[in-house]
């Protein structure tokens, strides 16, 4: 019951088809955009990044995100391999921010009109929630909440509001500040 993606770059034998992305350190939580259909990862840096990796949708599977020549969009051990397109990190941080993106889910509810369509996502060891828009003019990112969460994970309701797990035992939900 399932589709190999066009363009996968296996499907001349060199590895399995079903394989949809490599170059991924740590993906630590990834979901659909239930707008468009783009895939989100939050992938875990090694000493330095954290970043947030798209795959949009019409891009195709089996695609490098360059782990590990690059943490984030900075090199980090070896040299690339020659004809093998790596695709950059939508959103990076650095470890002054905090030190383990929590990837999340592009808000579909109606608490929160104003952050429609936005990607949120967190960090593990700051408990800072961010989210991302994607623009015809690039990236735009905020600041959306510091909570002081140890943020493992991020869920939605049936209505698409959205809920932060904390690693102990609490769960949050993303309101209006009151």
């Amino acid at each position: 019951g399932y589709n190999i993606p066009p363009g996968n770059l296996y499907a001349e034998g060199e590895g399995r088809l079903e394989i949809y992305a490599t170059g991924l350190r740590n993906p630590w939580r990834f979901s659909f955009d239930p707008f468009n259909g783009d895939l989100y990862i939050g992938d875990v840096g090694q000493n330095l990044w954290e970043e947030i990796d798209r795959l949009a949708v019409g891009q195709g599977g089996s695609r490098n995100f360059g782990w590990n020549y690059y943490e984030g969009a900075h090199p980090y051990a070896g040299t690339p391999a020659k004809g093998v397109e790596y695709i950059p990190p939508l959103w990076e941080y650095d470890h002054s921010q905090g030190c383990s993106v929590t990837g999340g889910v592009v808000y579909d509810g109606q608490a929160l009109p104003a952050w429609k369509g936005v990607y949120l996502f967190a960090d593990y060891c700051s408990g800072l929630v961010w989210g991302l828009l994607n623009t015809p003019d690039g990236v735009e990112h905020a600041l959306f909440h510091q909570t002081g969460a140890a943020v493992s994970s991020f869920g939605e309701d049936g209505e698409g509001e959205v809920y932060l797990l904390d690693l102990y035992g609490k769960i949050y939900r993303l309101e209006p500040a009151r």
